[in-house]
């Protein structure tokens, strides 16, 4: 069965609190022309893998802003090919790590544990809109 490629899942994954940036995101997705099931904060990896499977979605985005983000995700794209999510697109964004890193290696970790992109903070809804567009192949 294909995917609807309009529809994401959005959340916020471990013991993370931040809401607001979540809603931005959230608002931004859905003004873009995508279905987006927001499953909230403090949200384990299952939560994400069950929602895409209920929702048929194409993609999730996993939003962190604690630092802990890359510990949070540890096996995550493993567990999604298990369940059966192997062609779900999986992005992440946001303060992933701890402390001052350089990104293109954060990026690269990310990259290895199966993630299609990574957002440093600052990140514009845009430019992931844009990409979600291409890596999905939806043209306006």
């Amino acid at each position: 069965m294909a995917r609807d490629k309009k529809t994401l899942v959005v959340g916020v994954i471990g013991s993370d609190c931040h809401a607001v940036g979540l809603r931005i995101l959230d608002h931004a997705f859905e003004q873009a022309g995508f279905n987006v099931v927001n499953i909230g904060v403090l949200s384990p990896q299952e939560d994400f893998i069950n929602a895409a499977i209920e929702t048929n979605a194409a993609a999730i985005c996993v939003s962190s802003l604690y630092g802990q983000g890359e510990l949070d995700v540890q096996g995550m794209r493993d567990k999604m090919n298990e369940a059966g999510l192997d062609d779900v697109l999986l992005y992440i964004g946001g303060n992933v790590v701890v402390g001052k890193q350089d990104f293109d290696e954060v990026k690269k970790r990310f990259y290895d544990m199966g993630f299609n992109q990574c957002y440093p903070p600052g990140t514009s809804p845009e430019t992931t809109i844009k990409d979600l567009k291409h890596d999905l192949n939806i043209t306006d």
